[in-house]
């Protein structure tokens, strides 16, 4: 498990989804040779990467949502002893139904903050209902709606279809 650090110095970010794999992790120094998109028509990008066309989409992050890049620590988060009221006898019955181990969370540090996100495909736009990127964020999206409304079952579902839509 994860717990992210908020930083209040995280700058803002574009993440790009780009259909390739890349054998590197870890910093690099673009340069506007290697990576220059050119913006186009309804949120769409051109770009070149190692000779072969890209085109790219903008796809929003719903209001009230914020994108994150975070940086996994090998910090560990500190547990926090029990302090409930819990009488000895009701706490041993408990105990030997849940012979629960205690879960390492990791700290994850924000490095940096996006509202949008590129998505890319060869040669033509993506297919935002199709995109497996694109259509799991907006059903994880939707999903995290739904369980945190309180309103009407479908509430959380109609945001990201209407962020579909407009996409």
């Amino acid at each position: 498990m994860l717990a992210i650090k908020e930083s209040d110095s995280a700058g803002k970010c574009t993440p790009n989804l780009l259909p390739c794999r890349i054998s590197h992790s870890g910093p690099v120094n673009t340069e506007k040779r290697y990576w220059n998109p050119e913006a186009g028509k309804d949120n769409s990008q051109t770009s070149y990467f190692r000779g072969r066309k890209l085109r790219g989409k903008t796809l929003k992050i719903p209001e009230g949502y914020q994108g994150s890049v975070l940086d996994v620590t090998e910090s560990v988060l500190l547990e926090h002893p029990s302090t409930s009221n819990v009488d000895e006898e009701e706490q041993e019955e408990g105990d030997e139904q849940e012979d629960e181990k205690p879960v390492d969370v990791k700290v994850a540090e924000e490095v940096s903050k996006f509202d949008e996100i590129v998505v890319w495909n060869h040669e033509f736009l993506p297919d935002m209902m199709e995109d497996p990127f694109a259509k799991g964020m907006q059903e994880w999206i939707g999903f995290a709606q739904a369980m945190h409304s309180y309103g009407s079952q479908d509430a959380g579902f109609k945001a990201g279809q209407a962020e579909q839509d407009s996409g």
